[in-house]
C-alpha cells in the first residue's frame, strides 16, 4: 500500500513583543515550523501586539532578529494585530448587534470581592454585575468616559453556539465547556481587543489549519471554538504540547527573566546548540 503524503498544513507562531523570546519560544516556533515545512505547507509569523501598554518596538525588532538567527523563514507578510483593531472591532459591533455582548465598568478589585464562586479556567469568574444593567445607564456612563470592557453573554452565546468539540491531535474529539469561563472579555477600553477574539478571528483570516500551542493554553480552546462558532468560521485542528522549565520546574517566561535568545547568542551559542537546550534536534 502506498506511502498516504499528509495534507499542506499553514502553521502560526505568534509571539507578543512585551519581553525577548526565550528557548520556550524557539521550542514553539520550531515545532509550527517544521508541521509547515514537512507537509508542504505554509508557516506565518504574527505579531500579537494588541497591549498597546506593554508592547515595545524593540522587541518586535528582537523577534525577527532571533528568527533569522534561528533560521525560521515565513512564508507571508508578517501581520501585527495592532494595525487591524478596526478589523476586530467590525467583530464587536456584529456580537453587539446580536445582543451577545454587555459593557462592564467592574474594576479588578471590585469583581475579586464579589466572587464567591471557585476560580474558572482564566481567573475569577465574572459575577454578572453588569450584566441586567438598564441600556440607558450604561450609554450614559460610556458616554462619560467611564472606563469599560465587553463581556461576552456567556449563556447566550452558548446556547446559540450548542455543543462544541474540537480535535486535539493525538487524543481526537474534545469536548467544550466555554461556560467555565464564565462572561469572557472580548475587548477594553485601553485593550480595543481581546487575545480570545483576535487570535480566532487571525487563525480564520489567514487559513490556518494547524494551532500549534503550550499547554497552558489548552483550556482558552473552549472560549475560540466558541467564538469561531458564533462567527462561522472555521475550525483548525489543535496539538499542545508540554513547556520548558527552569531548573526549579517552573515555565520559562519573559516576566521571570528567563534567559533570552538575545542573551545566549550574545554567549556565542550556536542555533542548533540552543534548540539542544530547548530539547530537540535540528
Amino acid at each position: 500500500m502506498g506511502r498516504v503524503t499528509p495534507a499542506p498544513e499553514t502553521t502560526r507562531f505568534a509571539p507578543s513583543p512585551t519581553g525577548f523570546l526565550h528557548l520556550g519560544h524557539a521550542f514553539a516556533a520550531l515545532t509550527a515550523w517544521r508541521r509547515a515545512r514537512m507537509s508542504g505547507g505554509s508557516f506565518l509569523l504574527r505579531i500579537e501586539n494588541i497591549d498597546v501598554t506593554r508592547c515595545r518596538p524593540e522587541f518586535e525588532a528582537a523577534i525577527l532578529e532571533d528568527m533569522a538567527w534561528l533560521g525560521l523563514d515565513w512564508d507571508r507578510p508578517v501581520r501585527h494585530q495592532a494595525a487591524h483593531f478596526p478589523d476586530y472591532e467590525g467583530v464587536l459591533a456584529v456580537l453587539r448587534g446580536r445582543g451577545l455582548l454587555y459593557p462592564c465598568f467592574c474594576t479588578r478589585s471590585e469583581i475579586e470581592a464579589a466572587t464567591t464562586a471557585p476560580p474558572g479556567p482564566d481567573g475569577p469568574v465574572y459575577p454578572g454585575t453588569c450584566a441586567h444593567l438598564p441600556q440607558d445607564i450604561a450609554a450614559t456612563r460610556m458616554a462619560a468616559g467611564s472606563p469599560h470592557a465587553w463581556r461576552l453573554r456567556m449563556a447566550l452565546a452558548a446556547a446559540e453556539a450548542g455543543p462544541l468539540t474540537y480535535e486535539e491531535e493525538g487524543v481526537g474529539s474534545v469536548l467544550c465547556d466555554p461556560g467555565a469561563f464564565g462572561d469572557v472579555v472580548l475587548a477594553r477600553k485601553d485593550t480595543p481587543a481581546s487575545y480570545h477574539l483576535c487570535v480566532t478571528h487571525d487563525d480564520a483570516l489567514q487559513g490556518v489549519t494547524l494551532v500549534t500551542r503550550g499547554e497552558e493554553l489548552r483550556a482558552s480552546t473552549d472560549i475560540h471554538r466558541l467564538v469561531q462558532a458564533l462567527m462561522g468560521w472555521p475550525a483548525p485542528r489543535y496539538a499542545h504540547h508540554g513547556l520548558l522549565t527552569d531548573q526549579w520546574g517552573e515555565k520559562l517566561s519573559k516576566r521571570a527573566g528567563s534567559l533570552s535568545l538575545r542573551a545566549l547568542r550574545a554567549d556565542g551559542v550556536t542555533p542548533a546548540e540552543a534548540f539542544a537546550r530547548a530539547g530537540v534536534a535540528v
